[in-house]
């Protein structure tokens, strides 16, 4: 039996655990969802179907280089076979709408404010991420969603096997196919700020994973394990999220922002515009991200907004992979983005020229950066800048970033 002593002894120390406990959960958090922007891992990259393609005929020669990438591919995808369907339907809080079909996350960056009883209304904290967020999984569930299926589509294109097309498939089917767990197509309350606003404009970054996914679905549509049903079901599904894109308020309003949210905004529709084989609309999209390119960057290459920021090179690198992945987008369309230049000398080959030094470590970066930056996330802009500008120090800054276990990375397959 505990004396007196050793009992407020064990309640000191409880008090100590608890208090340990509290700063590890925010430690982890504030690590895992460090940002709204922060890329899922740098082996996320949009894809290029004739690299893809070449790289199959490599390996089905057995190709050395390219064999360890493949074999972590195949390790990494089998054991996905494990990882279980997720749904929008897993939250326990209730959207505003009070349907749980209805995706919500709260913004990342908004905090209670302290001088509140209640904490309401909640108060910015720029780059500071409020581990809350994680309260609401479907922001969680999304990205992990997109990003394991697309591993798996992966799989299934470079092995053949139809249990990973078989997996993928039916993880697409309960997020946003099956009645009783899709997803509603809309992002009504996307970052919301308790005390303040349901939902904003803002949370659809949230959704720039779709673009990874739609890449995967256009691997598996050729399987037996993904149905003409299941392509037509998802193809009208994107198109209702694409038309609320469009036509909501809050839509509206992300078309109509001047920084990187703006450019997702825009390479997310292009995606599902070229998905459901609306080609005119591309075509306005593309024109569009090219006046863009040509009033936010600045007359030495670089995103005067992105430069305001408290972590001011992660998001110009955020907001250049926008660009890229709708570059790579438009070769389909009447405008190349790659060689496009503005009237005012603006390109994206220029704002990687301004880039380049920084996220190659040959320069450090003078501006705002509150965080260390994750220099893997300028792996997807240096990976296809030593094809698309000829960049020819991009391969050794790539293994550089990289380290440890650099060839099998599964970069080498795309």
């Amino acid at each position: 039996m505990l004396d007196k002593h050793n009992m407020n002894k064990l309640n000191v120390d409880s008090k100590k655990m608890r208090r340990l406990y509290s700063l590890l959960f925010f430690l982890y958090f504030s690590t895992v969802a460090f940002s709204q922007g922060k890329l899922s891992k740098s082996d996320l990259i949009k894809l290029d179907f004739s690299i893809l393609a070449a790289n199959k005929k490599k390996l089905q020669l057995k190709d050395a280089e390219l064999l360890p990438a493949y074999r972590q591919l195949i390790s990494n995808a089998n054991r996905l076979l494990n990882y279980q369907p997720v749904t929008v339907m897993d939250k326990t809080a209730m959207p505003p709408s009070g349907n749980k079909h209805d995706y919500m996350s709260i913004a990342p960056y908004w905090w209670p404010d302290a001088t509140k009883a209640n904490g309401l209304p909640y108060i910015r904290k720029d780059g500071e991420v409020n581990p809350e967020v994680n309260a609401y999984p479907d922001k969680e569930h999304l990205p992990k969603l997109c990003e394991n299926v697309y591993l798996l589509a992966l799989a299934y294109y470079f092995s053949d096997n139809e249990k990973y097309a078989a997996h993928a498939s039916k993880l697409i089917q309960v997020w946003f196919l099956d009645d009783a767990t899709k997803m509603n197509p809309n992002l009504n309350y996307g970052q919301a700020v308790k005390g303040v606003i349901e939902g904003r404009a803002e949370g659809l970054i949230d959704t720039r994973h779709f673009i990874y996914l739609i890449d995967a679905v256009n691997i598996i549509k050729n399987s037996s394990k993904w149905s003409a049903s299941n392509q037509a079901s998802l193809k009208q599904w994107f198109s209702e999220f694409l038309d609320w894109m469009q036509t909501s308020k809050i839509g509206k309003d992300e078309l109509n922002a001047n920084n990187n949210h703006g450019v997702w905004y825009d390479a997310q529709r292009l995606s599902m515009a070229l998905f459901i084989d609306s080609t005119h609309l591309a075509n306005s999209i593309v024109k569009n991200l090219a006046e863009r390119l040509d009033h936010q960057m600045n007359v030495d290459g670089f995103f005067p907004l992105e430069l305001e920021r408290t972590t001011s090179l992660h998001y110009s690198v955020f907001l250049l992979n926008a660009f890229y992945i709708a570059a790579q987008l438009s070769e389909k369309t009447n405008m190349n983005l790659w060689n496009f230049q503005t009237n005012t000398g603006k390109s994206l080959s220029k704002a990687f020229t301004a880039i380049h030094p920084y996220i190659t470590m040959q320069k450090k970066w003078t501006g705002k950066q509150i965080h260390e930056f994750n220099f893997q996330d300028a792996v997807p802009l240096l990976l296809r800048s030593s094809v698309k500008y000829n960049c020819e120090d991009c391969a050794p800054a790539i293994k550089t970033i990289s380290r440890d276990n650099f060839e099998a990375l599964l970069f080498h397959l795309l």
